[in-house]
């Protein structure tokens, strides 16, 4: 269907699951079927893509995005055979850029479980729809995205402040945070992408979630200290 329906975590799934390349191809700019310019969004997407590949030690010439229309078989064929001869060039995924696999599946999976929390910080910038196509190229650079990918924060639930309402469980998109009635909550951070939604739907008269950016976070309460005692709080 439409390349915007192609997100981020679809092209690092690729590679994770072995592809040596990734082609995306799609309606010529200005010319969507849908109306939506969804491949200006997917445009913005490869090039944010390639510069996440180039922070994790992948050749970011493995992910190519080209135009074309139902009546360019023969151009069609030329690309994917231009990229088939590129992609055999380069080698297997990993052994190519001389990753150990064990190490480029850990970096796979760790830049995948961050995908939520990319597309927020650089939502202004995947929604841009700029003049020319070339633009896009520069939206991104290697020092934004280190940085980006360094400075991911956390989030931590302070058990002094937690009440149990439950607002932040239910909202968490991954089910990454532990509790019940009378429970203080907990994060689990191994499960947690860092899309600040608790930190965003934690009632202010509770201000419990606070977020952390390049310091270590508190241990976790214990799980047989985390029942609350009303009793007590009330005094």
């Amino acid at each position: 269907m439409c390349t915007g329906r192609i997100d981020l975590s679809f092209v690092l799934r690729g590679f994770s699951n072995g592809a040596d390349g990734v082609f995306i191809g799609g309606c010529h700019p200005g010319e969507c079927n849908y109306m939506v310019h969804g491949n200006f969004h997917t445009l913005s997407m490869v090039h944010l893509c390639r510069r996440i590949m180039e922070h994790i030690g992948i050749n970011p010439e493995r992910l190519r995005i080209e135009w074309c229309d139902a009546g360019e078989g023969v151009r069609f064929g030329r690309i994917m055979n231009e990229f088939g001869s590129k992609v055999k060039e380069l080698g297997p995924l990993g052994e190519g850029e001389g990753i150990q696999d064990d190490e480029l599946k850990t970096k796979l999976e760790e830049v995948t479980r961050l995908v939520p929390y990319i597309k927020m910080a650089e939502k202004e910038k995947l929604e841009l729809h700029l003049d020319k196509v070339e633009e896009y190229k520069e939206l991104y650079s290697s020092d934004e995205i280190d940085s980006l990918l360094r400075e991911a924060p956390s989030y931590y639930i302070d058990p002094d402040r937690c009440q149990a309402c439950g607002i932040c469980l239910k909202r968490c998109p991954v089910e990454a945070i532990i509790g019940g009635k009378n429970q203080i909550h907990v994060i689990d951070q191994e499960k947690c992408v860092k899309c600040g939604t608790c930190f965003e739907t934690c009632p202010p008269k509770f201000g419990a979630v606070t977020k952390f950016s390049g310091e270590p976070l508190p241990p976790p309460l214990p799980e047989e200290e985390r029942t609350i005692d009303r009793k007590r709080k009330e005094k």
